[in-house]
């Protein structure tokens, strides 16, 4: 089981969303700590492309996402970013 860790960014980011959907992410990201192993196997996971770290998408929900990093040496997801769709990647 990963440890999970938001930014400063991502918590600001959470701040966009009303309070139910602030609950799923919430719920949604526990899960992805728990079982992120299983998941990078999955569409729900995906490596980006172009960064100089190792930067993942995780699908929160059909209009929700996360981008993340992690960093093995202390099993540490470090989310950097939660956003709708059309707004994450920019």
């Amino acid at each position: 089981m990963y440890k999970l860790k938001l930014a400063d960014y991502a918590v600001k980011n959470l701040k966009d969303f009303n309070h139910v959907e602030q609950q799923l992410i919430a719920k949604k990201l526990r899960y992805l700590a728990e079982n992120f192993d299983q998941l990078k196997s999955t569409k729900k996971v995906t490596e980006l492309k172009g960064t100089e770290y190792a930067h993942y998408r995780f699908v929160i929900a059909r209009r929700i996402r996360a981008i993340f990093e992690v960093k093995e040496d202390k099993l540490i997801l470090l989310v950097l970013k939660v956003g709708r769709r059309k707004d994450i990647y920019s």
